[in-house]
Parts: C-alpha cells; sequence; structure tokens
C-alpha cells in the first residue's frame, strides 16, 4: 500500500485560481484513499471559502478546510503539519496547476533518494498578455538568476524548490516554519534542513504549472515585498538566503549611489556608464531572444523595474522597515 500523503495549501482569496488547482488535484495519479487535502485559509473575503464548501461536500473524506487567524503562508503552513496524519507533507500553491504525476513523483523521489525535501521545475504562465510577458521575465536567468526550477534546471541537488515534498520528520529534527519571516519561510527551512545535513533534490520529471501576477502592479509589489524579506531572513538566519538575492539590493546601490560619488571622483562616471550599458546590452539581448518579438518591448523596461523594485524593498528592509 502507498504512504499517505498529506498536502497543505494556503489559501488567501484564491478564487481566480483555486477551482484550476482543485481540478488537476482530482486527475492525480495517486490513490486518493491514500491523501488528505489540508487547505489552510487565512479569512478570505472573495469566494475562496465558497469554493472549498463545494468540493469538500464533494468529497468529505478527501478535503479538510482549516482557519488561519494569522493570514500568513509559514503559520498556514505550521497549521496543517499539526494537524497532517500523513507519512509524507507536501506543500502545494492555489496560484498553480499541476501534472498528473506530480504527487506520485513526488513520492517516488523522497522514497527513492536520500533528500529531505524535494521539488520540481516550474513552467510560468498568464492568461493576458502582460501577464505573458511578466512569465517570460520570472523564466529568465537575467530576471531570477540561477533559480533552477524557474529556469527548468536538471535533476539534481539544490538550495532550494519551489513549495516542497518533505519527509515529515524532517519538521521534528529542524522545526516548523518561521512565522516571523512573512515571505522567506522557505528558504529558512530549506536552509536549517542544509544545516543538519539534509539534502534538497530538483526533479525535472515533476512538473507544474504556475500562474504568475498579470499586472505590472502586481508583479513590482511582489518584487517590492519578496526584496523586503532579505534582512529580516539573514538576520535570523545568516545562510537564509543566496548570492541572487543580494544582487538587486547591489544594483539599487550602484544606480542610485555611483552618481553621487561621481561629483567627488568623476571617472566613476564612465564606469557607471560603461556597465549600464553593459546591463541594458543584456537587458535588449534576453528581452528580444524569446520566440514571440512583441514581449521584448514590454520585457525591456519591465527587467530594470523589476531589479530596482525588488533593490528597494531590500534596501527598506535594512532600516528594519518591513511592508506587508
Amino acid at each position: 500500500m502507498e504512504p499517505v500523503v498529506s498536502v497543505i495549501i494556503p489559501v488567501y482569496n484564491e478564487e481566480k485560481y483555486l477551482s484550476e488547482c482543485i481540478d488537476s488535484l482530482l486527475v492525480q495519479d495517486y490513490p486518493k484513499e491514500q491523501m488528505e487535502w489540508l487547505f489552510v485559509d487565512g479569512n478570505s473575503t472573495d469566494r475562496t471559502r465558497e469554493i472549498l464548501s463545494s468540493f469538500s461536500e464533494k468529497y468529505p473524506d478527501l478535503i479538510k478546510v482549516l482557519s488561519n487567524v494569522k493570514k500568513i503562508a509559514p503559520a498556514a503552513m505550521n497549521i496543517g503539519i499539526n494537524d497532517a496524519k500523513g507519512k509524507y507533507i507536501i506543500r502545494l500553491d492555489a496560484h498553480a496547476s499541476y501534472s498528473s504525476d506530480y504527487i506520485s513523483k513526488c513520492v517516488y523521489y523522497l522514497e527513492n533518494t536520500d533528500a529531505d525535501n524535494v521539488g520540481g521545475v516550474a513552467t510560468t504562465k498568464a492568461k493576458n498578455f502582460m501577464g505573458n510577458c511578466i512569465a517570460k521575465m520570472l523564466s529568465s536567468r537575467f530576471g531570477v538568476g540561477d533559480s533552477q526550477f524557474r529556469i527548468a534546471g536538471n535533476s539534481g541537488y539544490v538550495d532550494t524548490v519551489p513549495f516542497g515534498a518533505f519527509r515529515k520528520e524532517v519538521f521534528e529534527k529542524v522545526g516548523l516554519f518561521d512565522e516571523s519571516l512573512i515571505r522567506s519561510e522557505d528558504n529558512d527551512l530549506n536552509s536549517r534542513i542544509r544545516k543538519a545535513g539534509g539534502r534538497i533534490w530538483l526533479s525535472d520529471e515533476i512538473k507544474f504549472t504556475y500562474f504568475c501576477r498579470d499586472t505590472v502592479k502586481g508583479i513590482l509589489k511582489m518584487a517590492l515585498l519578496n526584496g523586503n524579506a532579505l534582512f529580516p531572513t539573514i538576520t535570523k538566519n545568516s545562510g537564509g538566503m543566496r548570492l541572487r538575492h543580494y544582487i538587486p539590493l547591489f544594483f539599487f546601490l550602484f544606480v542610485c549611489l555611483f552618481p553621487l560619488f561621481s561629483l567627488f571622483f568623476k571617472p566613476l562616471l564612465y564606469i557607471y556608464f560603461s556597465i549600464l550599458i553593459l546591463y541594458f546590452a543584456l537587458d535588449f539581448f534576453f528581452s528580444f531572444c524569446v520566440p514571440k518579438i512583441r514581449y521584448g518591448f514590454v520585457t525591456f523596461w519591465l527587467f530594470p523595474l523589476f531589479h530596482l523594485v525588488y533593490g528597494l524593498g531590500s534596501f527598506i528592509s535594512f532600516f528594519g522597515i518591513v511592508l506587508y
């Protein structure tokens, strides 16, 4: 008999994507009688709860809805983990749909590798033109660095994976999600797993589709908030962030401070403009090397906006300002 799997999905105002997410779970090839789906709702104000109620009435032995008064993802995960009955904990996101073998492949790699956490690769999509431009940016090395799961990396041991499928005992070993870290809780947890001698496996056979923000305002807000997680995270856990998380801050400081320094040492202006020319040359290359050239006219200015706003969020966090 297959091991019991507890699937935990934090949700808050997910009416736009929730039904598609659940539909993809209903066609999983893993036995339903060996699963429980724990939806942890942060007091949604849209139709999220109504949609969950509709599905839970049809599948009362499969779907359970829990409440998360703190509304943040790490609290939702901890609520789910404490309620979970499974041997394995699989975290999912409502902003995504999953290949029919997603859960079975997660279980396979947990049982056939020495990894404490496994995950797969994302195909980032959206439902309108601007969203598809954003998806191209988030799938580019120039946009997100060496984040392997975003750029369709090959199977192997990595520093982090999206969402995560865990051996339940790992939480007894390294502790639960840190609820003081609102957005970087996964980076922190994976860092603690690695420090404890655990390993994290990325499989290119585990596939899902992630639906990104589909407006400029939405993606820049995400960049600001994610960047804002930098200093709170490294204050709690110095290994919780990787080099790619610092680069937007360096870029922001470079753009803002180098012109000031050049007032005292004019040759710095040559360095400044040389680096900017190189940046925009790379921007041009990664924007217009996509199959659909029309996306490039948007991503060309979206790349620097995303990088600068992410860096601004990190800069603000240095002064102890935490954004919500």
